[in-house]
């Protein structure tokens, strides 16, 4: 659900870890711990890694000291804010075959959704990721499509374009996302600053959800 992910879409990200969202599930946990063992992998900070600190939201961190995986890091999650449970993420994956393997990856408007964080480095992903996936699909969109865009698309250029070009679908969707009210008759530097007070929405609302959660961080870090 990280930077392997974003490159697998088509839009490069350099990363320094591997990212899973992962079922909760006593049964799925103790496959995770064997692969996590096979890796010489051990948890590196808190909290430790047990079922209730996945379902309240937390991701849990490990390092490989395996030869063939030597310092990589390993986070995983399993509640993540504004995305769906994790049954209905994995039945709308998509899966990649590289090299004869699959890889189950989120979906693009879920790794989308999950990307929707304070940190700065998830907002630029998100307009790389929609681009690609506008410059792969632009010459012969279907309405499903038009709306992932509609919904998603963070440059001005490309949202101007498709709103003036599905004007009523644009107007649908206005109620779900209230600036394509707004962008029709905008100049491109008006349409940035209504991304612009978007995104701070968002990351508010990010910074309000982990609040309670980095409080219980600081207690288990003082325990330890």
């Amino acid at each position: 659900m990280g930077g392997q992910a974003c490159v697998l879409y088509g839009a490069a990200e350099f990363s320094r870890d591997t990212d899973f969202a992962i079922l909760a599930e006593e049964t799925n946990l103790l496959s995770f711990s064997k692969a996590l063992k096979s890796l010489q992998a051990t948890c590196i900070a808190v909290p430790p890694f047990e079922r209730n600190y996945l379902e309240a939201g937390h991701a849990i961190h490990f390092r490989s000291q395996h030869p063939e995986a030597k310092g990589m890091r390993i986070d995983i999650m399993s509640k993540l804010r504004g995305v769906e449970d994790f049954n209905i993420l994995w039945e709308r994956r998509t899966t990649f075959e590289l090299q004869e393997h699959l890889i189950d990856v989120l979906s693009l408007p879920d790794l989308i959704q999950a990307k929707k964080t304070q940190r700065d480095k998830d907002w630029p992903m998100i307009r790389r990721l929609v681009e690609a996936h506008y410059i792969q699909n632009k010459l012969n969109p279907n309405e499903a499509q038009i709306r992932f865009w509609l919904q998603e698309a963070r440059t001005p250029e490309i949202l101007l374009s498709i709103a003036q070009s599905n004007q009523q679908i644009a107007e649908a969707l206005s109620t779900i996302r209230p600036l394509l009210k707004e962008i029709l008759n905008s100049s491109l530097e008006t349409i940035q600053l209504h991304l612009n007070a978007e995104e701070q929405k968002i990351r508010a609302l990010d910074q309000c959800y982990w609040i309670p959660l980095k409080k219980e961080l600081e207690f288990l870090r003082h325990q330890k």
